[in-house]
């Protein structure tokens, strides 16, 4: 019998790094790949991710809902502790080999701990990273210590893996499987995009993604506002959002944002997922990618697009130079965005090495130390 390798997704963003990962264990002769679907991937208001899993030519060998239909951080603790008990009736069925996790989400910590009891095998790709903006940042620490390979994103990373006491050999720095993308595939052009999103690009394109803050006091909402009030400044901008993540505060940005778009017809839309090539080409289309998603700061720089990061989700990650830090007041936001979409910026993104390396083949790295 083969070896089984156990890939758990719960939300489109992570799937997308872990594509062409799950792609080199899929199309190998040696192991056989399960794949388990859970949270946001489930649910029809984040677009039921799980279909484009399928489209891809994927097969998912388990769905397990959490009832993600509320997003207080109680109803949070309420769905982990659901993804526990699914995941492991999932997991003790499957019976794979090795589970592999990415991140740092709730979903996350809840595969890691069914797998932890059930004592499989787990390798976490990601960990060491900081974001001191979020819960994800404890998460993270936490699936790190149930693990036992480890794939970081960068020296440091694993530096830091090393020193909350994984053992050397088991901890590697091959770079972020994320950017497989923008070498492996062929992603959609301009007009591609385009036609897909309902907007015309003839002019500068803003990509936007807006989650809450978890470890903040402030409702989300008022950030967002703030940010909403910048672009009013920017009258010439198509504007392109995804929709906020199931972390707490995540359905108040995205109502307030299908309120926005309304209003914005023909300049402005909100996508619940516009899957892995889509919003990568819209990366490297934008003229700049705005809000707090780690995608700003790992692929954005590596793709040639500056970001303008905003709030304090992603403080203590590292920093390239095409990424320009903005506290959530319209005027700093705006300052940045002119500062971004400035003619310097270009000789920057030209001569800049990315914090988070550049489009490789890092997914064979980490497939091949499985």
């Amino acid at each position: 019998m083969s070896r089984r390798i156990c890939i758990v997704t719960g939300t489109r963003a992570e799937y997308g790094l872990l594509y062409w990962l799950m792609r080199e264990i899929a199309e190998s002769d040696d192991v056989t790949l399960q794949v388990v679907a859970t949270a946001m991937h489930l649910e029809p208001a984040f677009g039921h991710t799980v279909d484009q899993i399928r489209k891809d030519g994927f097969k998912v060998d388990a769905e397990v809902p959490m009832g993600l239909s509320e997003d207080e951080p109680v109803a949070i603790a309420r769905a982990t502790g659901r993804g526990v008990t699914g995941l492991a009736d999932a997991l003790a069925k499957l019976a794979p080999d090795i589970v592999v996790l990415l991140g740092d989400r709730s979903e996350t910590l809840a595969a890691a701990t069914a797998a932890t009891v059930l004592r499989i095998p787990i390798a976490h790709i990601h960990g060491g990273e900081i974001s001191e903006g979020a819960i994800d940042d404890a998460m993270r620490h936490a699936i790190t210590k149930l693990s036992h390979v480890h794939f970081c994103a960068a020296d440091e990373f694993r530096r830091r893996v090393i020193q909350m006491g994984e053992a050397p050999e088991q901890v590697h720095a091959f770079g972020a499987p994320g950017l497989d993308h923008l070498s492996r595939q062929s992603l959609p052009d301009r007009a591609a995009v385009a036609e897909r999103i309902g907007l015309s690009l003839d002019r500068p394109l803003f990509l936007v993604t807006y989650h809450p803050a978890t470890l903040g006091e402030a409702d989300p909402v008022t950030g967002l506002e703030e940010l909403l009030a910048a672009f009013d400044r920017f009258a010439d901008a198509a504007i392109l959002f995804t929709k906020a993540n199931a972390d707490a505060g995540g359905r108040a940005i995205n109502a307030r944002l299908e309120g926005y778009v309304a209003d914005k017809t023909g300049r402005a839309v909100l996508m619940s997922s516009l899957g892995s090539d889509f919003y990568l080409a819209a990366l490297k289309e934008a003229a700049v990618v705005v809000g707090n998603s780690s995608s700003g700061i790992i692929e954005a720089p590596a793709a040639g697009t500056p970001t303008v990061n905003v709030g304090v989700r992603q403080d203590g990650r590292m920093r390239s130079a095409s990424i320009i830090d903005a506290p959530e007041q319209r005027d700093a936001i705006e300052a940045a965005l002119r500062r971004a979409l400035e003619p310097a910026m270009r000789d920057v993104l030209a001569t800049q090495t990315p914090a988070y390396g550049r489009a490789g083949q890092v997914s064979r790295q980490i497939f091949e130390r499985q």
